[in-house]
């Protein structure tokens, strides 16, 4: 069997994409372009049948769509600060601390914020949103892609190739180093020679050239030309584009990168998936039928007012048989009657009420398909609404968008596993010191993991160094000891505060052994906690708040093993903080004085 070449595929997928449509089921049958461009007209106000009607009256467009996706967007919302990262067991405490760290800085230079907020838009409005990972000269950036750009299968995105088209200008395309520039320039002069018989550009679109990059797992064969290697399948990119030919019996097809890559870049998130969907659909799909019926209502209702603002008559006047009354209303025109012809006024009074309730029904429909209470939307409740009635309508709508945001938060877990942490981790190969400025309370959990294991350590030096030596050693006792690692545990915490809230932290005394050594596996050990999706704030506050008042009253209380338990418990329940997190907070008692000359630097073992 002859494989097709990427041109082929490329042209088959963009005919597949922009006709027909993929049968589901028996009864259902799908097509994705309809339904992207229908949620774009949708969000724009725009009808997708035009803005008049047949007797080029304007059409209204009365938008349900849009407060239904903005609820939809803010309910779902995960921002950066919500993404955490926790450890499972005790060694890992060092290593989710440094993560969390490493984490919050590439965020930052990233512009990671931005693309949650564009990564949450898309979700709301189409259900669905696919995204790429790229690393450029270094640094990873990530963006959302729009689906007016993606080629893409109707039914099943992960196994077949993902195509996206891609406008450049020729100088863009002259910039871009890792094309073939032999084609480019070739692809250049093909298209300014290229004419219509009026004389204008052929190909070009306001001056801009369409390129498709093409990602997926195709034979090794069409980076070959072996004929050997189609049955071997790799992932692989490629950027095409094709001209037809002058006499319109083919194309001319220009190959301007091909190679392979090591992973593929897009990664696409669902707010709720369906099985065997790629668009799962978001408020905007979830609401077309609404959407079209309250437009009809609404043109309805304008144009029987508009009708009921007219005086119109009717006669018996053979003269007027077959004449399109309505149209001579509507040009203004004057009815002249023969005479003894009876002339009376229709009764063309609007029936308002009975159409607006029929356009609040499907109004009320909307709300219930897309998970929104009239309190969501602002509306106030109805005179002697009790307001735990509301408050409980509330928090079961809010359980839907909790749904959705935990279905985010594994996503964005995703992300992190596959593309993020591996490309921290790659940057890490070094050895050199991270200068970090904290906040108090990654101090203190930084210095309580820092300091009495080094001040051990170093007391253990001493005690080596004094045996090397032949040195008496009878004075060491158990009391010497401990006595002397708490002074070195003293002197090492004056010589952290002389820091102020900075520390400068190494992988290890070991000179050789690097940040990535330390991060080996880091993505597979640590839990990567997203928004806490399913936790009431204000019932996890309550519970905190009674824990700390029995605390108070009784210090002595988690002396015993059996409340001790039962404290960790409910802390574990709240999901607010880690009872690993408290166990490295270990006292250090306060220096006086001035610091010491010289400042620590932490290694992190």
């Amino acid at each position: 069997m002859e494989t097709k070449s990427i041109c082929e595929l490329v042209r088959e997928a963009e005919h597949n994409d922009t006709s027909g449509e993929t049968t589901t089921s028996k009864y259902v049958q799908v097509n994705m372009r309809e339904e992207i461009d229908t949620v774009d007209a949708y969000l724009n106000s725009k009808h997708t049948s035009g803005k008049t009607d047949s007797m080029d009256r304007e059409k209204p467009f009365f938008n349900v769509v849009i407060a239904a996706r903005n609820i939809w967007y803010r309910a779902t919302d995960i921002d950066r600060k919500d993404i955490r990262v926790k450890a499972t067991k005790l060694a890992d405490m060092t290593s989710a601390f440094l993560a969390t760290l490493l984490l919050g800085e590439w965020m930052k230079t990233s512009y990671f914020g931005r693309y949650l907020n564009d990564w949450g838009l898309a979700l709301a409005n189409y259900g669905s949103c696919v995204s790429k990972f790229i690393e450029k000269k270094g640094e990873l950036h990530c963006d959302v892609v729009s689906w007016n750009r993606l080629l893409v299968d109707p039914v099943d995105f992960e196994g077949n190739i993902k195509i996206e088209k891609l406008w450049f200008t020729p100088a863009q395309l002259k910039k871009k180093k890792e094309y073939d520039q032999k084609l480019v320039k070739k692809l250049l002069n093909d298209l300014t020679t290229r004419k219509t018989p009026d004389g204008q550009s052929r190909d070009t679109k306001s001056g801009y050239i369409p390129l498709y990059e093409v990602h997926g797992e195709l034979p090794l064969s069409l980076l070959t030309d072996n004929e050997n290697d189609e049955d071997t399948h790799i992932q692989q990119m490629h950027v095409i584009t094709f001209l037809e030919k002058k006499d319109k019996k083919g194309f001319d097809d220009y190959t301007l990168y091909s190679g392979r890559e090591a992973k593929d870049p897009y990664l696409i998130a669902h707010l709720i998936k369906q099985d065997g969907y790629t668009l799962s659909g978001g408020a905007v799909k979830n609401l077309f039928d609404v959407q079209w019926m309250e437009n009809h209502t609404a043109k309805t209702i304008k144009d029987q007012l508009d009708l009921a603002s007219k005086m119109i008559f009717q006669t018996s006047d053979g003269n007027f048989v077959g004449q399109n009354v309505l149209s001579s209303i509507e040009q203004g025109d004057i009815l002249i009657h023969q005479p003894n012809q009876a002339l009376t006024q229709l009764n063309n009074k609007a029936d308002i009420g009975a159409l607006q309730s029929y356009g609040q029904q499907w109004k009320s429909l909307g709300n219930e398909l897309v998970g929104v209470s009239e309190a969501m939307l602002g509306v106030a409740p109805k005179s002697g609404t009790a307001w735990r009635q509301t408050e409980a309508i509330l928090q079961e709508n809010h359980s839907l968008f909790q749904l959705m945001t935990e279905n985010k938060g594994l996503h964005l877990t995703e992300a992190l596993i596959k593309f993020i942490i591996p490309h921290i981790k790659k940057k890490m190969d070094t050895t050199k010191e991270i200068s970090a400025i904290l906040q108090d309370h990654q101090i203190t959990q930084l210095d309580s993991m820092y300091v009495p294991n080094e001040a051990i350590r170093r007391n253990n030096r001493k005690i080596i160094d004094r045996v090397l030596s032949d040195e008496d050693t009878r004075d060491l006792t158990p009391e010497w000891q401990t006595q002397d690692t708490a002074m070195e545990a003293q002197g090492l915490q004056q010589g952290l505060n002389s820091q102020g809230n900075q520390r400068f932290i190494k992988p290890s005394d070991i000179k050789t052994r690097t940040w990535k050594d330390e991060m080996k596996d880091l993505e597979w050990e640590l839990d990567i906690d997203i928004t806490g999706e399913q936790r009431d704030t204000q019932a996890v506050m309550t519970t905190l708040t009674t824990v700390l008042q029995t605390i108070a009253q009784n210090p002595m209380i988690l002396q015993d093993q059996n409340m001790k338990l039962l404290f960790n418990k409910i802390l574990s329940e709240t999901g607010a903080i880690s009872p690993l997190e408290l166990s490295q907070i270990s006292p250090v008692s306060p220096t006086v004085g001035g610091p010491m000359a010289g400042a620590e630097t932490v290694a992190i073992k």
